[in-house]
C-alpha cells in the first residue's frame, strides 16, 4: 500500500500525533465501560491492579487503533471526516504508525497477562486481532455487515474488566458484551447515513451505500428494539437492582423514540441536514455512557458498595 502523502515532502512528526493515532476520543468510551465492567463484578481487586487492568485496556485499544490507521491511510485520504488525520496529511511515517500499534498492541497483552491474569489477556489479545484484522482488513472493504460483525471489537472492554477481577467468564459479563455488540450497528449506521458520501468516494461497502437508506433505515429500528430487552437482561437474571433496571428502561426506551424518526424518513430536504440521525448518533454516545454509570451506581448503592 502506499499512502496518498508519500508523494509530497514529509512534515515532522509531533508527538500528538502518536496520541492522535490512538483515536482518543473512542478510547474514552472504551476506558469507561472496562472501568465499569471492572467496578461493577463481585469480588474485589488491589487498586494498583486494577489501574493496570484499565491502562492495558486502553492501551491495547490504542494499538488496534494505531494499526487501523496504518492500513486504511490511503483511504483515510480520500475521506473529508478523516483527510485531517496524522498519515493522510504526511506528518508521519507509515511504518513508524504500524511500529507504534503493534508495541502498544503486545506490550498491553503481556502485562495483562503478568500483572493480572492470563485469560483477560487472552481476551485482551483476542479484542485487538478482532479489530485490527477482522474488522480493519477483512469485514470493511468487502461485507455491508461489517459493523454487525465487527461490533465485537467494542464489546470487550466490559467483560475483560469483568474478569480482571472475577477471573472467569459468567453470564453477566456476556450480557455487557452483547449490550455493545447489539448498540454498535444503530449508533454506527446512523453516522454512515450522513457521511456515507465519503464511504462510497473510496469504495468502502458500508450498509448506506451498498443497500440504500430505506435498509438502513430499517436495519437501526430493528437494532434499536432488540437493544431493550438486551439492556434490561442483566437485571432480569438477578445480576442487578432496581436502579439500573429502571435506568435501563428508561434510557433503551428514549433509545428507541430517538430512533424512530430516522426509521420512517424517506424523503429529506437539503435544509434538514440528517438532523435526527446527528441526534440519535450523539444519544447513542451518551446512551452508552449512562447506561453503564447506572451499573455502577447500583452496585455502589445497592451492591454493597465497591470493593477494591
Amino acid at each position: 500500500m502506499t499512502t496518498a502523502a508519500s508523494a509530497t515532502t514529509r512534515l515532522p512528526t509531533d508527538w500528538r500525533d502518536f496520541v492522535s493515532l490512538t483515536k482518543p476520543r473512542v478510547m474514552s468510551l472504551v476506558v469507561f465501560t472496562g472501568l465499569c465492567g471492572l467496578l461493577a463484578a463481585p469480588g474485589s481487586i488491589n487498586p494498583i491492579l486494577g489501574f493496570t487492568a484499565i491502562l492495558c485496556i486502553a492501551v491495547g485499544a490504542g494499538g488496534a487503533a494505531a494499526l487501523n490507521q496504518w492500513w486504511e491511510a490511503d483511504l483515510d485520504a480520500g475521506m473529508k471526516r478523516t483527510a485531517s488525520r496524522a498519515l493522510p496529511q504526511g506528518r508521519m511515517n507509515r511504518t513508524d504508525a504500524r511500529d507504534f500499534g503493534i508495541v502498544l498492541s503486545i506490550g498491553s497483552v503481556l502485562v495483562m497477562g503478568l500483572a493480572i491474569h492470563w485469560l483477560a489477556a487472552t481476551i485482551l489479545a483476542l479484542s485487538i486481532l478482532y479489530y485490527a484484522v477482522v474488522y480493519t482488513i477483512w469485514l470493511k472493504p468487502r461485507t455491508p455487515q461489517n459493523i454487525v460483525i465487527g461490533g465485537g471489537a467494542g464489546a470487550f472492554p466490559p467483560l475483560i474488566g469483568w474478569i480482571a477481577v472475577t477471573g472467569h467468564i459468567t453470564a453477566m459479563p456476556i450480557l455487557l458484551f452483547a449490550i455493545i455488540f447489539i448498540w454498535t450497528p444503530p449508533h454506527f449506521w446512523a453516522l454512515a447515513l450522513f457521511v456515507q458520501t465519503d464511504y462510497a468516494k473510496v469504495g468502502i461497502p458500508m450498509l448506506p451505500v451498498v443497500a440504500g437508506e430505506a435498509v438502513t433505515r430499517r436495519q437501526i429500528l430493528f437494532y434499536s428494539i432488540a437493544l431493550l430487552p438486551v439492556s434490561l437482561a442483566p437485571w432480569w437474571i438477578g445480576g442487578t437492582g432496581l436502579i439500573y433496571g429502571i435506568s435501563a428502561l428508561a434510557l433503551s426506551g428514549l433509545f428507541l423514540v430517538q430512533a424512530l424518526p430516522v426509521a420512517f424518513r424517506r424523503k429529506r430536504g437539503d435544509e434538514d441536514r440528517m438532523k435526527p440521525e446527528k441526534r440519535l448518533f450523539a444519544y447513542s454516545v451518551l446512551y452508552l455512557f449512562a447506561l453503564f454509570a447506572a451499573l455502577v451506581a447500583d452496585r455502589l448503592i445497592l451492591g454493597g458498595g465497591l470493593s477494591l
